[in-house]
């Protein structure tokens, strides 16, 4: 069960720290104190998708906690195959941390984790049923997956799924090949042009590099052979001039002389320097020997690079891309070429494919079947609980083509009077109604699951008087296996709680500030008297309030 839970800058609210209890928990408070915030704050704690917005305006980040106790078997097995450690005392942490920018961070236990897990881990823990989900009703196409949740498929329909999926996907490589002949030839012709361009061509990974580095070489070769003469002649001298290395020569002789007298100057020092510039006179005449201009190896070098220009403007912006261009269409040709062989294959599998398929989808009707059966019973009996005893609930099931759902069309109907046929129940249900019957269909449903907690957002929409009793009465009665916690606006829920928890509002310094409060006996009386009587609380409803509380009491089902 949810025993804590801690809010730091969620919306207006600055930090309040709720603690719940067993039973039923039931939040109350005026329109716009902030129910709706602590639900947005439990979804953020339990993964579900945010808002940069939730962040109280000026506060750099916001966070959210939630401790957990008694956690199951089931979700401690969960934790071990996610990598988690749970603790000894069955005792779970969660914690989301929201900044003003938008990025968010999740812990579990204390210890990091994605979203994507932190949203698994949670829904073994707690079930929330917002004040939208009334609209699903209207949505025949929802329908299908309350008899899912309820006859508990999830395992059969992901193996359908599979099935249908690579079924489709044979359909699709079918009509590929299925495709208009005279197109087919005349893509046949196309990549047939294309593959031979690219194979003429006869490229070379970097050939285009060492391309360009030869046209650059040889557009500067006249520059680079007068250098080299010009280096050459420095070093050998000419006839109207001595070189570098005959002027070594002279200074040789020279410092022979003057090592006689000055030991600090050694003429083997001008021979070291003699032989490193013979060895480079040398390497300059090689090259001197071999260095040409030939005007036809650059234009077969420019006539080379264009080409390579042109199929890369066709084919991909490298050599590279090119080749797996070419790789490419070289596949597509082959299989088209082949394309009766492969069609045969094709079709082969897909017929196994689709028996596997629908012997899948026939397994899952029938199970859906005695689940909306059964379903459509025990709805009824908890509608006649809620004090609609005359209402007729059904599960109207049909058989389609098979979907990514499978062959069953599933739709909810109602005869809301005696005697009149069911229909469909976006039809003829009201407000009220609708509450009522999602109630019936939350409480099935939670009836065969292991989650902890159950939380409803203003599951009593649109009820009054007799039916809203009844609501509190059903809450109370399904808080007997579970925690529950319930956001109402009526007194007659209230009234049932084992733990009334008041949201209020106040505005201090120009800023508002949400507050969550545990009541007192007496307390809850005054809240109830409000929520009954509005601002101008009577002794009379003072009265009433108390007589609501001692009634209930006295049933045996509330505090």
């Amino acid at each position: 069960m949810l025993s804590q839970l801690f809010i730091q800058n969620i919306a207006v609210i600055e930090k309040v720290q709720v603690i719940f209890e067993n039973g039923l928990n039931v939040f109350t408070g005026e329109t716009g104190a902030g129910k709706s915030i602590v639900i947005d704050a439990i979804n953020a704690v339990l993964g579900n998708r945010i808002s940069r917005d939730l962040v109280r305006t000026g506060a750099p980040k916001a966070f959210v906690t939630a401790l957990f106790e008694d956690i199951g078997d089931e979700t401690k097995e969960q934790l071990l195959s996610l990598g988690f450690e749970p603790e000894e005392d069955g005792s779970l942490l969660l914690a989301r941390e929201i900044s003003a920018d938008g990025k968010t961070s999740c812990k579990i236990g204390g210890r990091p984790a994605t979203v994507s897990i932190l949203r698994e881990v949670a829904q073994s823990l707690i079930n929330i049923h917002g004040q939208h989900d009334n609209q699903s009703l209207l949505l025949p196409e929802q329908h299908l997956g309350y008899i899912d949740q309820f006859g508990k498929t999830s395992a059969l329909l992901k193996e359908y799924r599979v099935e249908y999926a690579y079924y489709v996907e044979l359909q699709r490589k079918l009509r590929q090949l299925q495709s208009d002949e005279r197109e087919k030839a005349q893509r046949i012709d196309l990549l047939s042009y294309q593959i031979n361009e690219i194979s003429a061509s006869a490229l070379m990974p970097g050939e285009e590099e060492e391309l360009q580095a030869s046209k650059k070489r040889m557009q500067n070769s006249a520059k680079i052979i007068d250098a080299l003469h010009t280096a050459h002649d420095f070093l050998q001298g000419s006839d109207e001039q001595d070189g570098v290395l005959a002027l070594l020569d002279q200074t040789q002789e020279q410092m022979q002389i003057l090592g006689d007298y000055y030991p600090q100057l050694k003429a083997d020092r001008i021979l070291d320097i003699r032989y490193e510039l013979e060895e480079m006179e040398e390497t300059l005449r090689d090259i001197l020997s071999d260095a040409e201009i030939d005007p036809a190896e650059l234009d077969r070098i420019e006539e080379r690079l264009d080409l390579i220009f042109r199929l890369k403007r066709k084919y991909g912006g490298s050599i590279e891309e090119i080749l797996r261009f070419e790789e490419q269409a070289q596949q597509e040709l082959d299989s088209i070429t082949h394309a009766e062989e492969l069609k045969a294959k094709l079709e082969a599998e897909r017929a196994k494919s689709e028996m596997r398929m629908m012997d899948l989808a026939k397994q899952l009707s029938e199970k859906r079947k005695a689940a909306a059966k059964e379903f459509q019973e025990q709805v009824c009996a908890e509608l006649a609980f809620l004090d609609m005893p005359s209402v007729k609930f059904t599960v109207q099931a049909e058989t389609g083509e098979p979907d990514e759902t499978g062959v069953d069309r599933m739709e909810f109907y109602i005869s809301t009077n005696p005697g009149e046929p069911p229909k469909p129940i976006g039809k003829i249900a009201s407000g009220g109604e609708l509450s009522r019957i999602m109630l019936s269909l939350k409480n099935v449903i939670a009836e065969g699951d292991r989650v902890g907690t159950l939380i409803f957002d203003e599951v009593d929409t649109g009820v009054s008087g007799r039916a809203a009793q009844k609501i509190g009465r059903k809450l109370k009665q399904a808080s007997g296996g579970r925690q529950i916690i319930c956001v109402t606006h009526l007194a007659q829920v209230a009234a049932f709680a084992d733990t009334h928890l008041l949201i209020a509002k106040t505005v201090r310094d120009s800023r508002t500030f949400t507050t969550v409060k545990t009541l007192s006996q007496e307390e809850r009386v005054r809240e109830l008297a409000r929520i009954m009587g509005g601002e101008n609380i009577t002794p009379t409803v003072l009265a009433s309030a108390r007589e609501l509380l001692l009634q209930t009491k006295e049933s045996g089902n509330g505090k």
